[in-house]
Order: structure tokens, then sequence, then C-alpha cells
């Protein structure tokens, strides 16, 4: 068995370089022979390697999904083995991934196919959420330096600041044969079932064929988060609606920003679908 081990050199604060010898030796112990790849983000880690069995990811969900695209717009779909690597690792964690490193990579050497489902938006993939509103795109506008120095910390700044400037979204929605019209603060489509590692959809399955959709509607700021709170605390507000589909349309009439998996999204409208089964999971 041969694949590569797809690396994006600020996981884990930049740290991983001195582990991957390592994590490659792991995985020559069980037979399966890796080639170490730095991911570059402006090329297709997969250029020259189409013909691979595995892909070890060591990177957060935004490293992952960059792979599962890069590796969608190829036509090649090998397994796929996640090495918690990032900030939050909310994907890693919904497939039952060990959080220690090394310990990740002996979990993939020696395990079996495990097949997930994978979201898409407006023709890109996402591992493990699509959102929109307050505290959603925080990541778009937390420095990489800030990261690597305090780790999640680095959004509490930019967080506050969202807070304060928390406006409404008017959205029309359409799933299941209904059709809804919210004014809402955040919105939140699930293949996980975490984000920030705040279990927001704790019901949620990456294995069920379905998309977990939650919307907290808008009101005054002290309210909103209160009822955001409420709804962390398991006591489900009104205020807060939860969908479960396999498809759905979104539109609005402003453009407000989106975020894949911790990166800048696409414009409205959205046309977000569940693709059962998609991904090869090696765990």
């Amino acid at each position: 068995m041969k694949g590569l081990l797809l690396y994006n050199k600020k996981a884990r604060r930049g740290q991983l370089g001195k582990r991957l010898e390592a994590i490659v030796e792991v995985f020559g112990k069980e037979g399966i022979e890796l080639k170490p790849k730095l991911i570059t983000f402006d090329t297709n880690p997969f250029d020259g390697d189409e013909e691979l069995d595995i892909a070890v990811v060591c990177g957060g969900d935004g490293t992952i999904n960059y792979v599962v695209n890069s590796m969608r717009s190829k036509g090649i779909n090998p397994q796929l083995g996640i090495i918690p690597a990032g900030t939050a690792n909310d994907f890693a964690s919904a497939i039952g991934m060990r959080s220690r490193m090394m310990s990740a990579a002996q979990q993939i050497a020696t395990g079996t196919e495990y097949r997930v489902d994978c979201g898409m938006v407006n023709g890109r993939y996402f591992v493990n959420v699509f959102s929109f509103g307050v505290l959603t795109t925080t990541s778009h506008f937390t420095s990489d330096k800030e990261k690597r120095l305090v780790g999640k910390l680095a959004y509490m700044r930019v967080g506050i600041k969202d807070i304060i400037e928390m406006h409404n979204i008017p959205l029309h929605i359409e799933a299941n044969g209904q059709k809804l019209d919210i004014d809402a603060a955040m919105c939140l489509v699930f293949n996980g079932n975490s984000a920030g590692q705040f279990k927001l959809a704790p019901d949620a399955k990456v294995d069920d064929g379905m998309l977990d959709v939650l919307v907290l509607e808008h009101h005054n700021s002290i309210t909103t988060c209160a009822n955001m709170l409420r709804h962390l605390m398991g006591t489900e507000p009104k205020a807060v609606h939860h969908l479960r589909c396999r498809e759905i349309m979104i539109s609005s009439t402003i453009n407000e920003p989106t975020d894949v998996d911790g990166e800048p999204g696409p414009e409205f409208p959205m046309h977000i679908r569940c693709e059962a089964g998609a991904l090869r999971i090696r765990r």
C-alpha cells in the first residue's frame, strides 16, 4: 500500500516537522509506504501523485477541507487518514480519532475503512460545517501569528467584536418540502457535530446521510446571546431552529460572508446537499 503524508507546516504551532519521520515509520511497520509532502495551498497536493491508495492528512479542518476538494477535483478517492494537528480538530473528533498525533497515526496504520458523508455547497465540499453569521467567520480575521502563539484564545478578540456588531440576516430556506423565512443571527450546516469544539449539534452523525441545520433567530444582542447559551446547555430554545435534511436551499437579500471549514466560503444563494458515504476514512 502506498500513499502521501500531507502536512501543513503551521500545524500544531509548527511542531509537526519534528515528528514526520516517526509517523512515516509507524506506517512502514504496517506495510504502508508514505511519502511526506508539504501542502502549499496554491497547487493541488496530488499533482504527480494521482495513483495512490491512501492520503494521510496532518492538520486541522481547513487543511482537511483543502485536501478533500483537491482530491475530488482530480476525480480520485483514496482512503483518507486524519492526524489531528489543528486548533479545534472538529472533524477528527467527529470520526473518532485519538487526539495525540502518534496515537492517531497508529490508529490509522492498523485501522480499517469506514465510510462517512461529505457536504457540498455550491459545488464546494466541506467535511465538518458550512456557516455564516455571528462568530462563524472569526477565523478569517484572526492572524496565523496569533493562532500559533495562543491557540484558541486568539479567536476571543475577534469574537467579542463580532458579538458587538451582531446584525440581522434575512433568510429564505427551502428544505424537506417546507419554506421558512427567518431573521437570523447565525446559521450552521453540520456534517460533523461541533464547531470550535462546541457540541452545537450533539445528535448529528457523519454517517447518516443527512445534514443538521441550526438557525439562530436574531433579536437584540443580549437575547440572542442568551438563546445561544441556552442551546449550548441543551434547553432547546424556540429561537433555535433545527432541521435535518439531505438537501437545502438558502437565499438572502444581503451578501453575508460565509465560512467553509474555517475558510472563506461562497456567496448566496446556497445550494447545499449531503453526499452520503462519499469519503473512505481509515481509522
